[in-house]
């Protein structure tokens, strides 16, 4: 029999005994032309593919429901499609190129009987378990996603490195799931299948590294040819078995990176960027620019939304973090996203995101640098994504502003609407910032506050990023120095925010989200500033989405009551500010700072409102870390700094990341054996840092609190 009239029939036939049956002996002395590749392969009636995009039926059935015979047959029926769908793949690539090699044709010939094996003995063992062969509806995924194939390499990229290789750790998962409930016959046979599917993926290995770019090394040439829906993502199964790969003849090189590798395998995903010098980009308007510090944040940090976004995610970056750093997120519990280069800082037409159905743009800021990045993805965004963008006026800018958050506390204080302000507890009107537009105003108002008992002052820029455009305004006359500040921050049009220095006794955040629902508690969490008020750390206890630190509110007059009180007072504090951030068109995440501090006589007040930070803030980063750690869990977030790793003794970021996983590794256990428990985590690639390095610390209050208290020196 030719080898043609073999793969015709094993492609059209529209019964199983002719799709399966053993051709004998095969020649292959008439290939014939090419043949373009159908709709569908031939089949029988009942097991025609189901509509693409149905969710009926097809899929495998949970685990824990394989100690029912019927639900084992449910699960083979599922793998005997797989197996179906690769030998008619096969065929189809014996008639889609006939003049491809004639050994390339020989193997994926005994491939296909292979295939042909493994689909009647999954059907032997279904009927087993009183399942029938098209009684469920079979999904044609497989099909749709290689047949359109070009050539032969697009084949052995898409069916043997992608979904056989997938089977590499289906087979070797599912066979130890048979073993515990006893059913050692197709536990046996699923091992004799992952024996059969090292051979296949070999055979597709050998052919892929004769045709690839012999330049490009075994990964970046398997990414490169992967054609969409395809990704490296759908060469994992459950579990990963790194030893069947290299059985395969896989390098370790790939192995680990496919390993860290992730990608949405059905969730439309969400899209992440680090762009955190929003503030500073709409100062610049007026004159400024971001400093040298502000851009290395930037520019090092690029890879922190990973831990705000969810396993189907991507992480839009400047630089891939490397398979090490990635491989240590993995091990410490924390999923991974798919990370998306996007060269030259744009996303050009042949972006592959511009391919895919987008469920939503998660900046961690918007402003008029993120709106233009991400603008070529909106048409991609589902009709709920495009609910999520803010208003494209971009009139919600106005909400980064230090002088509009003055002015809501300002307004809530005065009108009663949230508290009374003559209160032990609450801080009256006079600590609130006041927005000044000319050095006269700005001279009147200071002589103004000192006389009012508050000698020491503090002027802020409205627009600037964790504490920096700040002068301290301490001595009794202006010093030459200062008025040269107030005059250059004045001539940039945006005014000047002039408030009493506090005697800050704690910082604290809360964080909130803002959707078409409304405005939502994420939670609270600790803040460290230095001594200039500049940011430090962020640290989070267990029920944070319930109630702050316990050193906010235990500093409080009534200390039993004084949470409570806080929670009111941010009840009502939501309700007045949603409709505020509808009307400027604002969704996404929102960050309120806010402190306690001593007044004169020497009572702790709470001061709510600090700032409104209307986008991602590490708070809120800190809040995601603590949710994906063990529960009853404390941790701290903290930036370390090119000064900071230089004065502990360490040459780089790489060998302060050793030193500290020396002295605090990375310990999982509790309740949940795969959440992190203890130790530190480097959030971002110390190999590629250059100026900050951020990390988490996780354990109990006392661990904590010493990391605190380190963190402020």
């Amino acid at each position: 029999m030719e080898i043609r009239d073999f793969a015709e029939q094993v492609l059209f036939a529209r019964t199983l005994g002719e799709k399966l049956a053993d051709p004998g002996l095969l020649t292959d002395l008439q290939p014939g032309l090419p043949l373009r590749a159908p709709a569908a392969p031939g089949r029988p009636a009942a097991l025609e593919f189901k509509p693409s995009g149905s969710s009926r039926g097809a899929g495998a059935p949970p685990v824990h429901r394989l100690g029912d015979e019927r639900e084992r047959g449910r699960l083979l029926h599922f793998f005997a499609n797989h197996e179906l769908l690769a030998t008619e793949l096969m065929a189809l690539v014996l008639l889609r190129f006939p003049d491809a090699p004639t050994a390339f044709r020989r193997g994926v010939v005994q491939t296909l009987r292979d295939e042909q094996e493994h689909t009647r003995m999954y059907l032997d063992r279904m009927r087993a378990c009183g399942i029938a062969f098209g009684e469920l509806p079979v999904s044609g995924y497989f099909w749709r996603a290689v047949s359109p194939m070009e050539s032969p390499l697009e084949f052995v990229t898409g069916l043997s490195l992608t979904f056989e290789q997938a089977n590499l750790d289906f087979c070797r998962h599912f066979a130890g799931c048979f073993t515990e409930v006893g059913d050692t016959d197709t536990a046996g046979l699923l091992d004799r299948i992952y024996r059969d599917e090292i051979a296949h993926v070999a055979h597709g290995l050998k052919w892929f590294r004769r045709w690839k770019d012999p330049e490009a090394d075994d990964w970046d040439a398997y990414c490169g040819q992967l054609q969409f829906p395809l990704s490296p993502a759908r060469a994992r199964g459950i579990g990963f078995n790194a030893e069947g790969r290299r059985a395969a003849g896989l390098d370790a090189s790939f192995i680990a990176r496919l390993q860290v590798h992730a990608a949405s395998k059905g969730r439309t995903p969400g899209v992440f960027l680090f762009n955190p010098l929003t503030e500073e980009q709409l100062a610049a308007a007026g004159g400024s620019s971001p400093g040298r510090a502000a851009a290395a944040l930037a520019r090092d940090l690029g890879t922190l939304p990973q831990f705000l976004a969810r396993r189907d995610d991507v992480v839009l970056v400047a630089q891939a973090p490397s398979t090490a750093f990635l491989g240590g997120i993995q091990a410490a519990g924390f999923p991974l996203p798919e990370f998306c280069l996007i060269p030259g800082g744009r996303i050009g037409a042949d972006h592959p995101l511009r391919q895919r159905k987008l469920g939503r743009l998660r900046p961690w800021s918007w402003g008029p640098e993120a709106s233009d990045l991400l603008a070529p993805l909106m048409p991609q965004l589902t009709e709920a994504g495009r609910a999520l963008l803010p208003a494209p006026d971009g009139r919600y800018t106005a909400l980064y502003s230090k002088s509009w958050s003055a002015g809501f506390l300002r307004e809530l204080l005065t009108s009663g609407q949230a508290g009374d302000p003559g209160s032990d507890w609450l801080c009256p009107p006079e600590v609130v910032g006041i927005t000044i537009r000319s050095e006269p105003e700005a001279l009147d108002t200071i002589a103004r506050l000192r006389s009012a008992g508050f000698p020491r002052l503090v002027a802020k820029a409205p627009l600037g990023l964790a504490g920096r455009g700040h002068l301290r305004l301490w001595e009794p006359e202006l010093l030459p120095q200062q008025q040269r500040w107030l005059e250059r921050a004045l001539s940039r049009g945006l005014g000047v925010v002039l408030e009493p220095w506090l005697d800050r006794v704690a910082d604290f955040s809360v964080q909130w989200e803002h959707g078409p629902e409304g405005l939502r508690l994420v939670g609270y969490c600790g803040l460290q500033n230095d001594a200039r008020g500049q940011f430090v750390a962020n640290w989070a206890e267990p029920r944070f989405h319930r109630k702050p630190p316990a050193a906010v509110f235990r500093r409080l007059p009534e200390t039993g009551a004084a949470h409570g009180r806080i929670q009111r007072w941010y009840d009502t504090f939501r309700e007045l500010l949603e409709p505020r951030l509808r009307s400027f068109g604002f969704t996404g995440p929102l960050g309120v700072d806010a402190l306690v501090y001593r007044d004169a006589a020497g009572r702790c007040r709470l001061k709510p409102v600090v700032e409104i930070n209307p986008r991602y803030t590490m708070g809120r980063l800190t809040l995601e870390l603590l949710r994906q750690a063990a529960p009853g869990i404390h941790g701290l977030f903290e930036l370390v700094s090119r000064t900071a790793m230089i004065r502990s003794g360490c040459v780089d970021f790489a060998e302060y990341a050793r030193n500290l996983s020396g002295h605090s590794p990375i310990r999982m256990g509790g309740p949940q054996p795969s959440r992190l428990q203890s130790g530190a985590l480097c959030l971002n690639d110390p190999s590629q840092a250059t100026d900050w390095l951020a990390v988490f610390h996780a354990g109990d209050a006392g661990l904590i609190a010493r990391r605190i208290a380190e963190s402020g020196q």
